[in-house]
């Protein structure tokens, strides 16, 4: 069971990458106390967290915002993402078990399912998550994850209304196959491939975005 804390920072977090909280709103916490039901410290607590992993940004006499993203690190969060989550799916085809890849294979059969991108988006995250496990290490998830939620609010930034997610979740099952095999090298590379095409369709977007005559 999760602590008042992790509560507030997964409900905070949440609602951050889904833009409920845009880049530059305003943070307070008797509001953040009011809308989640919890007390300050919880509130507070999740707030630091937040802050440490750059959804927020505190400015000394001012308060706390919704940090912005911003085009020059989006470099650094793929660069990170390509090199650890290629080597989470080697350690995961060492040490994942057949319960693993059995979960992995019934959110995969979600798909068929899912009403739109965002239902796929959250089958990707749910493949990610699954080998992230099986992959042992807790230290790694808890950077992977980070990363990964930062990649969420830059999809729902730039690409949640244009985007197929279908050949991203599709890439999922290869994935799947390899790891299911213990094919680690296999598993690695076509992780980083999943990773370097994401990135590509969200550089893409955001040039898009910044050309068009309506930017700025």
């Amino acid at each position: 069971m999760q602590s008042l804390s992790a509560q507030a920072y997964t409900e905070l977090r949440h609602q951050i990458v889904r833009l409920e909280f845009a880049p530059g709103d305003v943070l307070r916490e008797d509001a953040l106390q009011e809308r989640l039901g919890l007390g300050r410290t919880p509130i507070r607590e999740a707030l630091q967290r937040l802050a440490r992993e750059h959804f927020i940004t505190v400015i000394p006499r001012r308060g706390m915002f919704v940090s912005g993203i911003d085009v020059s690190e989006l470099s650094m969060l793929f660069e990170t993402r390509t090199v650890l989550e290629p080597y989470a799916a080697r350690l995961a085809a060492a040490r994942g078990t057949d319960d693993h890849w059995a979960r992995m294979a019934g959110a995969l059969e979600g798909v068929a399912d899912a009403a739109g991108s965002e239902d796929l988006m959250q089958i990707d995250r749910m493949g990610h998550e699954i080998m992230w496990e099986a992959a042992g290490n807790r230290f790694l998830v808890d950077t992977l994850d980070m990363l990964y939620a930062q990649s969420d609010r830059l999809w729902h930034l730039y690409l949640s209304d244009v985007a197929d997610m279908s050949h991203a979740v599709d890439e999922h099952g290869e994935i799947m196959d390899a790891l299911r095999t213990g094919d680690s090298d296999r598993a690695g590379d076509l992780m980083e491939e999943h990773i370097r095409a994401f990135d590509a369709q969200i550089r893409a977007a955001v040039t898009e975005r910044l050309e068009s005559p309506l930017a700025g």
